[in-house]
């Protein structure tokens, strides 16, 4: 049966739908934007910055179920403007350990939402032995 998670350090998503639904298996993550959290203002416009601070984000709702960016099996990533996407892959790269890469999808998108540039939806394999307990909601 899947787990329905929010995450109590982002904002409560106002399209009918949850930052993560867990099943036994995988962690399927929302589409992220650096604009869906606090703070990030001052980076959108900068495909590399908007990435790291994406990333960063997934790092701590991954955490937050027990799992790892090394976790991540697949990868849909959307950008604005794909002339930037060697911006946005430097920034990516960072967070993986090379050649061990999710599967990956990129697209331009001509609007994301709130001035974004970069949207970042991920799944995530979950470990064999996880056993923890994440409340719906």
């Amino acid at each position: 049966m899947p787990t329905f998670h929010n995450d109590a350090t982002m904002p409560t998503p106002t399209f009918p739908g949850s930052h993560m639904v867990l099943d036994d298996r995988y962690v399927y993550l929302s589409g992220l934007t650096a604009a869906d959290i606090q703070g990030s203002e001052a980076v959108l416009g900068d495909v590399g910055e908007e990435t790291r601070w994406i990333m960063r984000r997934v790092e701590h709702l991954f955490d937050s179920v027990g799992c790892r960016l090394a976790d991540i099996v697949r990868a849909d990533l959307h950008l604005t403007d794909l002339e930037k996407i060697h911006d946005m892959d430097a920034a990516y790269a960072e967070f993986f350990e090379a050649p061990y890469y999710p599967a990956r999808t990129c697209t331009q998108s001509p609007a994301l939402l709130d001035d974004a540039n970069v949207e970042i939806t991920l799944v995530a394999r979950r470990s064999d032995n996880d056993d923890l307990a994440v409340n719906r909601g």
